[in-house]
């Protein structure tokens, strides 16, 4: 289980996802067939979680956890494209 600003986010491998525990909050994944890369689908946080950072906290784990592995980052999940788009355009910022 790993620290994200005010949420704990647990990282459940056998469900491929991260959660918050104690509610709804999800981000979920799949591993390619060889494990190299990964696709993060499906990001879900439930109505009373909005705006509270609950999205940004999960998919700052799945990233750090993905890097960390070393694989391979595709996202088919809108707000993790977003998020992966407003990171590369604060990188490459002079």
């Amino acid at each position: 289980m790993t620290s994200n600003e005010s949420f704990l986010i647990d990282h459940q491998e056998s469900s491929c996802r991260f959660i918050v525990p104690n509610s709804q909050a999800v981000l979920e994944y799949q591993l390619s067939a060889d494990k190299s890369r990964v696709d993060f689908n499906r990001t879900f946080v439930p109505n009373d979680m909005r705006g509270s950072g609950a999205a940004q906290a999960l998919v700052s784990a799945g990233l750090r956890w993905a890097r960390e592995e070393q694989l391979t980052i595709e996202a088919s999940c809108w707000y993790v494209d977003k998020f992966l788009n407003r990171k590369s355009s604060q990188t490459k910022q002079p």
